[in-house]
């Protein structure tokens, strides 16, 4: 439904464009999106559950890596079930607050993230610069503080691009040339100036990326100087093992929030930011389980106690 008041609209329900607007390709997407949000579902609640389960894994690195699967988790279900039913509805609608909503709690899992990995940063650090105090300075109090942090950080700046949002007064059009409300292609429809959402939106990202790349450099530049003093090579190939896995989640997550939201919007393609888009929120939620579990001796132990000796072997 749409309102018309002296030529600007009124918004109650947006329409969704999706990835494609091609009928041949809706079984096709359909079943692929719904393949991969199965096996994001299963891949984080299990990391979740395994990490509960298994005592050996009851440290800061496991506590830290348990709220990053159930980060990852909430980011698909937050996108892929509505994404999932406007590829096969004909209608592909939304109504205005659920898009609100859905944009809020998006904002709020992206920017937890991102505060999230560079904790794990700190924490490999200390793991490795100083093992010996580590879980005294890895503290279960300082792990928890930290987690809260990123939790209350993401509900921060999430509130105040919602905020923003509400201030909007009217749009040019419902149709949103995206597969979920995100900030971007919501201020593209804006009638009213939106430069400061766009200034706001800009500052703190950049400040966020920054601010966590700092965190993330600083402790990976002293983890990389300890590596390459330890006279065993066993202790080398061990130490990088270990910081493997977070720097390639941190590479690829970091990558595609870089791409979008730290540039002007002037230089911006729809269409590529939707297949960048799809990478981070759907795809990057799926190999986080996967990166965390395929390389770690940790996690297979851990399942080969729980589940049999026969795995992994």
């Amino acid at each position: 439904m749409v309102q018309v008041e002296r030529n600007v609209l009124k918004i109650m329900i947006f329409i969704l464009l999706g990835l494609s607007d091609i009928p041949e390709l809706r079984v096709f997407l359909f079943l692929f999106f719904l393949l991969i949000y199965g096996i994001t579902v299963l891949g984080n609640l299990g990391m979740i559950a395994l990490i509960q389960a298994s005592a050996q894994l009851h440290t800061p690195m496991y506590f830290f890596l348990s709220h990053l699967s159930f980060v990852d988790f909430c980011y698909s279900t937050i996108i892929v079930p509505k994404m999932l039913d406007n590829i096969i509805s004909k209608t592909k609608t939304i109504s205005f607050m659920e898009c609100l909503v859905q944009f809020y709690l998006f904002c709020f899992v992206a920017i937890t993230e991102v505060i999230l990995l560079a904790m794990m940063a700190y924490d490999r650090f200390v793991a490795i610069c100083n093992p010996l105090l580590y879980m005294v300075i890895m503290s279960q109090k300082l792990c928890v503080e930290l987690v809260s942090g990123c939790y209350l950080w993401g509900t921060v700046c999430s509130l105040i691009h919602m905020c923003l949002a509400l201030e909007i007064p009217a749009y040019h059009s419902n149709m949103i040339n995206h597969f979920f409300c995100d900030i971007p292609p919501l201020l593209s429809l804006a009638c009213s100036d939106v430069s400061m959402n766009e200034l706001l939106l800009f500052i703190v990202a950049s400040f966020n990326e920054i601010s966590t790349i700092v965190v993330i450099f600083t402790s990976y530049l002293f983890i990389l100087v300890t590596i390459l003093r330890m006279r065993s090579a066993e202790g080398r190939r061990k130490a990088f093992s270990t910081c493997a896995s977070h720097l390639t989640a941190i590479v690829v997550f970091h990558g595609t929030i870089l791409f979008i939201y730290c540039r002007p919007s002037s230089a911006s393609n729809p269409d590529i930011d939707k297949v960048a888009t799809v990478f981070y929120t759907v795809v990057i939620p799926m190999l986080n389980p996967l990166i965390y579990s395929l390389r770690n001796k940790d996690v297979k132990e851990a399942v080969r106690k729980i589940a049999g000796p026969k795995v992994f072997s």
